[in-house]
């Protein structure tokens, strides 16, 4: 195993630890897809083509537009921009 395929690999193990930590939604997404697109390079490296291809396709290509559209259709995105906007109002609150 080479020191390129080592370095996927423990990218691979960041993407996965820290994508189930993540409390926003739209970095979770955004994780998801980059261990998507981790994984298809891993495939790659491991001469399968075919694996790589359909990975990046459905891994990082259709399934993420699916998650961007369920975040979209739930106002997912608006809600955590107003949860931000509504902490930060509350530190500076806090800080008076």
């Amino acid at each position: 195993m080479t020191a390129f395929q080592c370095i996927l690999l423990g990218f691979l193990v960041v993407c996965a630890i820290s994508v189930s930590f993540s409390k926003n939604l739209l970095n979770s997404i955004l994780i998801y897809m980059s261990y998507s697109l981790v994984m298809s390079l891993i495939w790659v490296c491991l001469e399968s083509p075919d694996l790589a291809i359909t990975e990046a396709a459905v891994g990082a290509g259709v399934t993420s537009i699916l998650f961007f559209a369920t975040l979209k259709k739930i106002h997912g995105i608006q809600i955590e921009k107003a949860k931000d906007k509504l902490s930060k109002t509350e530190e500076v609150s806090v800080n008076e």
